[in-house]
């Protein structure tokens, strides 16, 4: 502890000006501020909606399976491997049966292109005169499963992300269920709409047709002319960009049109937005088989593409006669990436990022390979579960919480004036100096994490408030104790803050041991109630002992003697 006074509530004083800083924007309407973060409340505490859907995860690998049907007959061809058919088991939509004229020769060769080409992803299962069956294996069939929730995730995100829900919930939920909270939204039907839309991929080319600040311009004289702009009156994104390329329909070279991408420290379309032109091609996701992250020979993190025989020829013709220029992945109208074609791309390609952050570029790649997944073969969504939570239900719990906590604070207040008596007075003020300064730094540390309040939240602060009291008690007891045997109040002070920390401490550990395994195996509301009480067992021991111990040692530091009735 440190010894100075004067020191002490100079660091008091500091933590609680802080506070109060990061708290101003939670209760006051304040447009310039040294922090512009508000706490987010949750769905039970605004209302709004919350989804759970179901990724037809087995679907995807069946048409994932048909698709290989199509692409492995062309590929045992160009191999000059003649095959009677390549089609579909029809009791097990995820094998595939290739049939031949019986020859061990066509036999074997079939097996060898299969483990040279595909033996990292495909297992022969069976094998009979004439033909040979395979199918995925296990680890691959999962791995494409959970790149398919991913992709499914990052499509729903997309259409929340247009529809300008503030700090959405969405996240996977099992092998194969996505859990969709929106709060504060009002147009359910909508929304719902958005989310089980389905993801457009294009591939097109960045125009050079005209520049950038002259295609910029056109776009603000349109918004200027038609009185609108990009989440203007509710306008979504979609919407807008529609709206933009009829408006400059004249001055936009042929075949090409006008969409926009995120700025890089933007929160949101809306919040910044860059004004690109592109030309249109007829490249699109539905030739794209799959992508994922691999490394280049420098082990840098780069995006490969894989893609069916019809889109490689497309793609091939398109990258061959554009080298050097910028291909524009864009998905929903949004331009995601823009790396530089270097050379010829037909069945396979890779998207250099070519940054020097290790890790920015390897989380860039990831989000590309999963927006490509997203938009190349996105997921048949089912709507299994569908809650509308009105604001009044939150409100109604909020009030009734602010009812009980008031309640509970006045007991508590009148049982410490009456079991402390003439030390009681003091020992009220002082709590209520304690646990309102424990609820600012609460509201402070939420409000910095950009956590969410929900109803199980405010419990866990109710709960802290509980726990900080109890800390009170234990340490006025064991300055009673010191007193009842002669001690001096300065004395006293000091034996009972230091015999009693050590019981405060098992404690807040013991608890806070409780909420780390709910916050590692719990999820929503569960872990919103063990972050929410973890921070107050922090905040709580600052103020019980460092602040309580700072605020005794001042009232009683010229008291050589003072009794506690």
């Amino acid at each position: 502890m440190i010894q100075s006074l004067r020191t002490r509530w100079i660091i008091i004083l500091g933590v609680f000006a802080m506070a109060i800083v990061w708290n101003v924007p939670n209760f006051f309407d304040v447009k310039e501020w040294i922090t512009e973060k508000k706490i987010v409340y949750g769905l039970d505490i605004q209302g709004g909606l919350h989804l759970v859907m179901g990724v037809d995860v087995d679907g995807v690998i069946v048409e994932r399976t048909a698709r290989l049907a199509e692409n492995l007959k062309e590929e045992l061809k160009e191999e000059a491997i003649t095959v009677t058919s390549v089609m579909v088991t029809p009791e097990n939509k995820k094998e595939l049966q290739i049939k031949f004229t019986p020859s061990s020769d066509t036999s074997k060769e079939i097996v060898s292109y299969i483990d040279k080409n595909h033996g990292t992803t495909l297992q022969i299962v069976g094998q009979e005169e004439g033909m040979i069956s395979i199918r995925y294996f296990d680890v691959y069939a999962n791995l494409m499963k959970k790149q398919v929730v991913d992709q499914s995730i990052e499509v729903i995100r997309n259409r929340i992300d247009e529809f300008g829900v503030s700090e959405p919930v969405i996240a996977a939920q099992g092998e194969n269920r996505i859990l969709v909270q929106l709060p504060g939204i009002e147009d359910s039907a909508r929304a719902k709409d958005l989310i089980n839309r389905t993801a457009r991929l294009q591939f097109m080319l960045v125009s050079e047709a005209k520049e950038a600040a002259e295609v910029e311009q056109w776009v603000s004289e349109a918004e200027t002319a038609g009185n609108y702009a990009l989440g203007k009156d509710g306008m979504g994104y979609s919407a807008y960009v529609k709206r933009v390329n009829e408006d400059l329909k004249g001055k936009l070279p042929e075949n090409s049109r006008v969409v926009f991408q995120k700025a890089e420290n933007a929160v949101s379309l809306e919040a910044g937005k860059i004004t690109r032109l592109v030309e249109v091609s007829d490249v699109d996701g539905g030739h794209l088989e799959d992508a994922f992250v691999g490394y280049d020979q420098f082990n840098r993190p780069q995006v490969n593409l894989r893609l069916s025989v019809e889109g490689g020829r497309k793609f091939g013709k398109l990258t061959e006669e554009n080298v050097n220029r910028q291909l524009a992945i864009v998905l929903d109208d949004v331009l995601k990436s823009a790396p530089s074609i270097q050379s010829k791309i037909t069945t396979a390609g890779v998207i250099n990022l070519g940054q020097s952050d290790y890790q920015k570029t390897l989380e860039e790649a990831e989000f590309i390979a999963t927006t490509l997944r997203a938009g190349a073969l996105p997921a048949t969504l089912e709507q299994l579960e569908e809650r509308t939570v009105g604001p009044t239900l939150g409100a109604d719990s909020i009030k009734k919480g602010e009812v009980a906590g008031l309640v509970g604070a006045l007991l508590v207040l009148g049982f410490m004036l009456f079991y402390y008596r003439n030390l009681g007075f003091g020992a009220d003020i002082m709590l209520n100096m304690v646990q309102v300064m424990n609820i600012l730094l609460i509201l402070a540390i939420l409000t910095s994490l950009g956590a969410t309040l929900t109803l199980p939240g405010v419990a866990g602060i109710v709960l802290t408030l509980g726990m900080a009291v109890d800390a009170n008690v234990i340490i006025y007891e064991r300055i009673k104790e010191e007193l009842s045997k002669g001690s001096t109040m300065t004395a006293a002070v000091k034996d009972g803050f230091g015999h009693a920390f050590s019981a405060i401490f098992d404690a807040n550990i013991t608890t806070a041991a409780v909420c780390i395994v709910l916050m590692y195996f719990g999820s929503g509301p569960v872990r919103g109630f063990a972050v929410t009480l973890i921070i107050g067992i922090v905040t709580s021991m600052f103020t019980a002992i460092f602040v309580s111990r700072t605020i005794f040692d001042t009232q009683f530091r010229k008291q050589p003697k003072h009794k506690m009735a």
